[in-house]
């Protein structure tokens, strides 16, 4: 007799090994930061504090485990994209959301800068999710400057990603201030 439901859902991981998952991708984090994508697996290992065999067990390739610290920087992008939404909806002002929003975005991923290129290095991705949810959140923001009258109308969530994907990461934060402080009237309705 077979009892519906049963082994359909996989288990939920131990606090102990969500422990060293984050443990192993801080480190991961760091050591690709600092060193590039060259970084031994071992001394990953090494500076998270968990046996060689722990970090193959949560991620058998560094393919595995670039992807996996790609994926936790997308995800908090991704997040406080919607969290500038939620608080542009809680009443506070779409363009100094948005202003904010590409500033944080754009230090995070000057921080994060050596662990894009690892990722491409490897050929590691992550969830395509991430975009969807980060689109919808964005177009809700740029909808709502719009409607403020500070954007230009004919603004997109394209133009905010060429915008991100243009900004000077190798460049001090003095320079991407400056940059950003010259580009983003370019979006504003008062700049044409």
């Amino acid at each position: 007799m077979r009892l519906e439901g049963t082994m359909t859902q996989a288990r939920p991981l131990r606090a102990d090994a969500v422990r060293n998952r984050k443990k192993i991708l801080d480190a991961a984090h760091l050591l690709i930061t600092r060193h590039g994508p060259e970084v031994p697996m071992d001394a990953i290992a090494e500076a998270a504090g968990v046996a060689v065999g722990t970090l193959y067990r949560h991620y058998p390739t560094k393919t595995d485990l670039v992807g996996a610290v790609l994926s936790r920087h997308v995800e908090r992008m991704t997040l406080a994209v919607e969290e500038a939404a939620d608080r542009v909806r809680a009443g506070e002002h779409a363009m100094t959301e948005l202003t904010a929003l590409v500033s944080r975005v754009i230090e995070a991923a000057a921080q994060d800068h050596a662990v894009k290129a690892a990722a491409q290095g490897v050929g590691a991705s992550y969830a395509p999710e991430n975009d969807t949810r980060a689109a919808a959140a964005l177009t809700e923001l740029i909808t709502a400057g719009q409607a403020d009258g500070d954007l230009h109308s004919d603004v997109t969530v394209a133009d905010f990603y060429l915008l991100l994907a243009t900004a000077p990461l190798d460049q001090p934060r003095e320079v991407r201030d400056r940059w950003l402080t010259l580009i983003l009237p370019g979006f504003t309705a008062a700049a044409r």
